[in-house]
């Protein structure tokens, strides 16, 4: 199995709190535009909602949401054209006041934007203490299926931590699950065995970790330490102004979501020496534990300028600490 391609994402892993993994599939479901290891101003415009937005019903006037994304090089046309984008898609509700208009998030869209944040937040530490066990799925696809139901599955293992080890076969180092089941059992097309325990790994075998592409992934961590190293050692050095702190926290932390949403997060037993995801990490959460308060600063004073009533309503969302 390759690193899956960020541009093709469509789910989350399920390592969540009960009530939000219960949304998992509304999440999925929602109209929202493919997440990118760019930065495509749609999401740009739901991540500063998500971070200093969080749990607010009050419309922002465009022309505030625009001076937002006009600090991430992103021109008022792009702007304007990214706002209808996510109002088409019914993630943006349109509040018009004579000629002003303002957004805010739908109700929603809105119940569910905490998800991907505290997935982002919580992900990161490499786990420990797997027991050496293997859940091995082998499935077919009747020839009477729907169109689409084997990409489906196969979409659905992925996002519960599954790679294909031959074609039908899949594994995983987490047990079944309830989820796992619901995904095998949802059609009857799909015929299956879940099989779980330890895996022979003589010579000559294929090992189940070789489902993985472990090099290609660690490029993902080198590029993202190569990217963000030099701005935590000029953050530490020199500081930044409030623009630049508002510019590198909502671009690590979109950084981090992408990350967190397709590293399939193997126990520390099956990964190679010196594995770089936990001194990723550890930039990632000092990055976006300083930047915080400058950059809501930031934001403040943008809102001051098109929407004084609402600048005293900013936050930045704090990281969600574990341990």
């Amino acid at each position: 199995m390759t690193v899956p391609d960020p541009d093709a994402l469509v789910g989350f892993p399920v390592e969540l709190p009960v009530e939000l993994d219960a949304r998992r599939h509304e999440f999925a479901e929602l109209n929202l535009p493919r997440f990118q290891t760019g930065f495509p101003p749609q999401h740009l415009v739901l991540t500063l909602f998500g971070d200093f937005w969080a749990n607010r019903t009050e419309a922002i006037p465009s022309a505030a949401i625009v001076d937002l994304l006009a600090d991430f090089g992103v021109n008022e046309a792009g702007a304007r054209a990214a706002i209808a984008r996510l109002a088409s898609r019914g993630n943006l509700d349109i509040v018009r006041a004579g000629r002003a208009t303002s957004y805010a998030v739908t109700p929603r869209l809105a119940k569910l934007l905490p998800y991907g944040p505290l997935h982002t937040q919580t992900f990161g530490t490499t786990s420990t203490g797997w027991d050496g066990t293997w859940t091995t799925v082998a499935f077919s696809i009747a020839d009477h299926a729907p169109r689409g139901l084997r990409a489906q599955v196969r979409a659905e293992l992925e996002m519960l931590r599954f790679a294909p080890l031959h074609d039908g076969l899949w594994v995983s180092p987490v047990p079944p699950s309830a989820a796992l089941r619901a995904v095998l059992t949802a059609n009857r097309a799909v015929s299956s065995t879940i099989i779980h325990g330890t895996a022979d790994t003589n010579a000559g075998l294929r090992p189940p970790i070789a489902a993985w592409d472990l090099a290609g992934l660690r490029r993902v961590y080198d590029d993202f330490l190569a990217a963000f190293e030099p701005l935590h050692a000029r953050l530490h050095r020199d500081g930044l102004d409030d623009r630049e702190a508002l510019v590198a926290r909502v671009r690590v932390a979109y950084r981090w979501f992408v990350i967190a949403t397709t590293d399939p997060d193997l126990p520390a037993e099956l990964l190679p020496a010196n594995w770089p995801r936990n001194d990723a990490h550890a930039i990632y959460a000092d990055l976006f534990d300083l930047l915080g308060p400058p950059a809501a600063d930031r934001v403040r004073h943008i809102f001051s300028q098109r929407a004084p009533s609402l600048a005293a309503l900013v936050a930045h969302a704090p990281r969600h600490q574990t341990g």
